[in-house]
Formats: C-alpha cells, structure tokens, sequence
C-alpha cells in the first residue's frame, strides 16, 4: 500500500462525509482529497525528482495536512517539522534533510526568509496565505498560484511499498536527532498496527481529537480513523479547557495526549465532573507513565486507557496495552501490570536479546530488539549509525527491558540513561515510579550525576504540581522505605519545567548538561 491509501479508503466510503473540523468550518473528504490530489499534480509538473524531500511548517491545519498526503502523492519523502521548535532547529533538520519543497503558513514566511541562506537545496516555497507580495518577498509563491490549473484527480503516480515516505527526525532523548527513513510499507504497517489493536464495529462512529502537532508527528495517527471513513477535530494549539469542551462537543471516541499533558489534565478542578462517555481510546505514550497517575487516569476518563511503544525507527506500534489489559479480574491491574509497555503488535517480532545478540528466555532483562516491516531503512546519510542500529535484520531500540511470562513488554529504561553508582546498576525508571506517588510531585527526571567516591549519585530533578510544596529532606524520607539505601536520590533538584521535546518527552540529555558539562559525560 502507499500511505496515502488509507486517506483514500474513507474519501471513497463517504466523500461527502466531515473528514476535518477545525474551530468552527467542515471539511469533506472530497475538499481534502482533492485539494491534495491538486497538490500533488501540481509538484508532479514541476518535474521534481521522486523521493526529493519536502515539510510543512505550519500549525494544526487540515489544509496543511492535505498538503502533505499531496507531497506523497508526487512521490516526494515528507520531513515533519514542528513549527514551535527554535530557529535553529528548524534550519537544522530542513537543511540537515536535504529539504528542496516547503510549504508554510504565511506568519512563518518571515523566519524561512531568515533561514533562505542556509537552505543550500530549498528551491520551491510556497505560501499557505493569499497574500502574493508577502510570499514574494521570502521567494515563494502562494498555494493558489501553485495550484492554478492542477487538476484534482488522483495522480497517475502510485509508490512502490519500499519507496521513502518519510524522514523523521528521531527524539533527540540522548543527542543531535537523526533522520530515521520510514518507507511506504512502514508507515503503512504502524497505520494497520492501531487498526488491529483499537477496533470499532462498522457501525461506530469514530471522532479522532488532534491536539499534537500534526506535520510533525501526530499526523500519521488521523491514518487509521480516515482509512475508516472517521472524522479528526483539529485543535490549533495545546488547551486544556478547550480539549475537553470539544471532548463533550463532538463525542470524541480517541485522542492522543503525552504523559506529562495527562497529568496537568488530572490536575484540572473539576475534572471527575466532565463528560468523557464517548471516549472508547485514550492513548498514550512516547515516555513512561507513572502508574499512581494511570490509576487515576483510569478513575477520572473510565476505561479507555491505551497505551503505544515505538520509536521513529519503528514507528508508533512496536506493542500496545489495550484497555482491557489494564484490568485483571474485573480490577485495575496491579503495578507490575500497569507499567508493562503492552504486548508486541502482530506484524513484528519482538525478543530481548544480550550484548552478544543471543536471545534471551522468559524475565531476563537485555536490549529490546525488533524485526520485521515496521522497520525504517535506515539513517538519512548515515550508514555508519543504520550499521550500528540495524544488526542481522534486528533493529536495536536501545531501550533495556524483558518479557513476561504473559507475553507483555517491559522496559526497564533507555541503555545510556542506567546509572552506576557504587558498583550498582540503577534504572531511573524504577525511582521515578516512586518518586511520581508523592503527591506534591508532577513530573520527574531521575539521573546520574558525577561523584567523587560512588562515580555516579542518583539525583531526581522535580517538577511539582502547581501550587505545591515539597522539600528535598521529605522527598528523601518518601523514597527511603520503598527504595532502599542503593535507589534512593543522594540529592533532589527542583525545577519549574523540565525540558521536553516536541512529543513530550522529557530530554534527559539537556537535565544532564549541566551536570557533566565539566566531565567526560555518558551520552
């Protein structure tokens, strides 16, 4: 399949059906699909090379996102861009990529025009507003000149499955992110993987909520809902108070939310009030969960928690905890179960596998390794990483964890993130889980940092809920009995934000910065 097929199957199920809603306008399959069958007709003229890279940079926006199906349907590889990265960031992956096709709204002209220079391959920009002179002025075009005379039916192209449909750039958790190429029959695979994991009846209606940044990663995750006909309410930008009034508003059955967002939901007064009846999915992911605030999540939103692992090289559906499976015995399941990642989605194979690449039994802890179609094809421009990443048709995730004798996957933690203090190895994740139950506590980051006598000190970096209060000789005393000597922080730091990525993970590289920038860090 192409990945614009799963857009198809919905506009030719129900053209006439709202494939998007934003504020307060509709847009039908048929708007979308043409529009981006324009687009890409329009590129194809051109005489754009296949696989030539092009972004959107814009915000939440279904003219944005028709945009990039367009990009596929010419053949070109999409790079996701998020608009609220710094300057530099944005040059960085555009330039670093290769980019020669950008589309973007009209407030971010002013800033590509700023970072033209430093586009060496940048040839074709075009502006997503109507004003010619102001798309002129950063040397673009406006889409309507662009589109002047395309017509809007689907291209003759059609990709070949192992064509490249995406450069993602990876999380960037522990250095510069690299460009993790995803192909048609990967993106496809993570599309079928949500599919099989959160099914509907044929007659259910499906209302898919986007609060995430669509040309940047959450994009992919309308796939499935319009592969099924479903309709996506877009939200322009991150609000809690509005997330919710339009939760009630459209009957939203799924959502996505990072778990750092979910937590400031839970906090919201009021929250046991709202209506969240519809909801069948609430997924999430992209970082762990404390499981004190999943229990809660499963109290306050009922029992819809979803949970997804994956990584840009194996995107979004590596293994998923379904709803039910957060429950035992008609319960909520206990800890041991709620901080699984889930198990291994069917078209991948998952196995722990040792520093020797042998594969490990049942309970014992190694490198989560995967193999099969999900797989990316490699690093943008560096082979030397795909070769250290992709072994014997592994790929090797980096991430530490074992296998339960019920099939579910655990991670333990990132490989580079363990601390060794004292002849010991410590996962973070392990105090995190603690030190998240203080209920003073919003979010946490657990690290080593360098010690004269121990090589590493475990230090949690806090961030507190808002308007509470907590001591680091109370957060010492909360962890001590649950922890023991070895695992319980030597120092506590508190913060007022920790930082994150686009996706809402926290960037431990940059809690560590500081620490070891006087030292031969561990990266």
């Amino acid at each position: 399949m192409a990945i614009t097929d799963f857009f198809d199957r919905g506009w030719r199920a129900a053209p006439d059906r709202a494939a998007f809603i934003a504020e307060e306008r509709t847009f039908t399959y048929k708007e979308i699909g043409e529009l981006s069958c324009r687009v890409g007709n329009a590129l194809l003229r051109q005489g754009i090379d296949r696989e030539a890279k092009g972004a959107v940079l814009a915000s939440n926006d279904p003219t944005a996102w028709a945009c990039v199906l367009g990009l596929w349907r010419a053949g070109l590889v999409w790079v996701p861009v998020n608009p609220v990265n710094p300057p530099e960031e944005i040059k960085r992956l555009l330039d670093g990529f290769d980019c020669e096709v950008l589309f973007c709204h009209e407030q971010y002209l002013p800033l590509v025009k700023s970072l033209r220079s430093h586009l060496k391959k940048l040839h074709t920009l075009i502006s997503l507003g109507e004003d010619p002179d102001a798309a002129s002025a950063a040397g673009g075009i406006t889409l309507a000149a662009l589109l002047d005379g395309a017509s809007s039916a689907v291209p003759d192209y059609i990709a070949e499955p192992d064509s490249l449909a995406g450069v993602m750039p990876t999380g960037g958790t522990t250095g510069a992110p690299k460009g993790a190429m995803n192909t048609h029959r990967s993106l496809s695979v993570s599309a079928l993987h949500q599919m099989f994991a959160a099914p509907y009846a044929s007659d259910e209606p499906i209302v898919n909520l986007v609060a995430a940044p669509m040309t940047h990663a959450a994009g992919t995750l309308t796939l499935p809902c319009t592969a099924r006909a479903g309709t996506i309410v877009v939200m322009n930008r991150m609000d809690l108070s509005q997330l919710v009034d339009l939760i009630e508003k459209h009957r939203v059955t799924e959502l996505y939310l990072p778990p750092t967002v979910i937590y400031r939901l839970l906090e919201m007064p009021g929250i046991e009030k709202r209506d969240f009846s519809s909801l069948k999915y609430f997924i999430y992911g992209a970082a762990p969960m404390s499981t004190e605030k999943l229990r809660r999540a499963i109290e306050v939103f009922g029992p819809v928690m979803f949970q997804g692992y994956g990584q840009a090289e194996a995107p979004s559906a590596i293994a998923f905890m379904r709803p039910e499976e957060h429950f035992r015995d008609g319960k909520i399941a206990e800890d041991a179960r709620l901080s699984a990642a889930g198990r291994p989605a069917p078209l991948v194979r998952v196995e722990i596998l040792d520093g020797n690449g042998k594969i490990l039994p049942t309970g014992e802890v190694g490198e989560i390794c995967v193999r099969g179609d999900l797989l990316m094809a490699g690093y943008y421009k560096a082979p030397d990483k795909t070769a250290e990443t992709i072994v014997d048709g592994w790929l090797h995730t980096g991430d530490v964890g074992y296998l339960d004798a019920e099939g579910f996957l655990h991670i333990t933690d990132r490989k580079k993130d363990m601390i060794i203090t004292g002849g010991f190895n410590v996962y973070p994740s392990e105090v995190e889980q603690v030190v998240w139950t203080h209920p003073a506590v919003q979010d946490c980051a657990v690290i080593g940092i360098p010690h004269a006598d121990w090589g590493e000190a475990v230090t949690a970096v806090i961030e507190l809920n808002r308007g509470a209060h907590a001591t680091e000789e109370e957060i010492l005393a909360y962890c001590r009995p649950k922890l023991g000597g070895i695992k319980t922080p030597k120092k506590v730091v508190f913060v007022d934000a920790l930082p994150r990525s686009a996706n809402g993970k926290v960037l431990k590289k940059d809690v560590r910065e500081p620490y070891w920038r006087d030292h031969e860090r561990r990266i």
